[in-house]
């Protein structure tokens, strides 16, 4: 069966889309960038400029990083953050179900064939 991704271009030169808000998500989940990164096989340096890019794009940062100390650092989304993905999936859930009846037809082409 046919699957749709989305990626959502911003203004003014910004875009998102699964890979940024799967590192907004794994970062919520791990509570830290590199236990993101890693669960995501990126560096953390790629991790973190996308993070940085992402703040950039929306003004205001959607992670906030605690630097390393005696217990370590660690980060959590920030209520932007939390909003962004929240905003991207329920985007994607309607498009996913506006486009459900043509992807069915796609298939249907391929089966055909």
């Amino acid at each position: 069966m046919p699957s749709l991704s989305l990626r959502i271009n911003l203004d003014p030169d910004g875009r998102i889309g699964p890979g940024k808000i799967e590192l907004l998500e794994q970062i919520a989940a791990f509570g830290s960038i590199s236990a993101a990164a890693r669960g995501m096989e990126m560096s953390y340096k790629h991790a973190w400029d996308l993070v940085e890019d992402m703040n950039r794009v929306f003004g205001k940062p959607l992670v906030a990083a605690q630097t390393g100390g005696r217990k370590g650092g660690g980060a959590q989304l920030t209520a932007v953050g939390l909003a962004v993905v929240s905003r991207f999936r329920a985007i994607e859930r309607a498009a996913s179900s506006a486009a459900a009846a043509h992807m069915e037809a796609l298939q249907a082409e391929i089966d055909a064939g």
